[in-house]
């Protein structure tokens, strides 16, 4: 099961890398057409084209309407679409100053607890994102300049976070089962080495 679980993860590392470039594109995009659009506004523009300015704008030039809605849309569907990963490798970050001179029963334990609490959380907020999502369709509500419904931003959150969820509960039964059989049952985590 593990193989399956590391494809389904690394695919939605992927369609979260693919969500932040794009995010990360249409901040440039919009930083450098409000730049522009400022700078053909200026005084200097205006008296040497006075009608470029005008023209320029009735292009496009400018920032990109309801980028920040956008932003804020796609942004949560991006860091729930990485944590699967995260969780399957073991790449949260952890502090082993204290752990490290522990015996392995005692780290196994902790690994045990920890994963039972990611596990929790992540069902946690997958089944507080199914209620927002539902809500949200039923009033209708919609972004202030974009006017897309909010619920399609919940869509995409909770099935990120459905995902990672499911992963994380994957990770707790293992490592409940590598608790009572006493065999690492698990790849070694890769860890977030700091």
């Amino acid at each position: 099961m593990y193989p399956a679980f590391m494809k389904l993860s690394r695919f939605m590392a992927y369609l979260g890398g693919i969500m932040l470039s794009g995010l990360i594109l249409l901040t440039c995009l919009s930083v450098l057409g409000r730049s522009l659009n400022g700078m053909l506004h200026s005084d200097f523009i205006e008296g040497i084209a006075p009608g470029f300015a005008q023209w320029a704008i009735n292009l496009g030039i400018g920032p990109i309407n309801g980028d920040f809605e956008l932003i804020e849309a796609g942004i949560a569907f991006a860091i729930f679409a990485f944590m699967p990963l995260c969780t399957l490798s073991g790449g949260h970050a952890s502090v082993d100053i204290f752990t490290q001179g522990m015996s392995d029963r005692v780290n196994r334990i902790l690994r045990l607890i920890t994963s039972l609490l990611f596990a929790a959380v992540f069902v946690l907020i997958a089944t507080q994102l199914f209620g927002g999502l539902q809500t949200k369709f039923r009033s209708g509500q919609t972004t202030f300049l974009l006017e897309f419904p909010l619920w399609w931003a919940y869509a995409l959150s909770m099935f990120a976070a459905a995902v990672a969820a499911v992963v994380a509960v994957y990770i707790a039964v293992m490592r409940v089962l590598e608790t009572l059989s006493g065999h690492e049952l698990l790849p070694s985590e890769t860890g977030a080495d700091h």
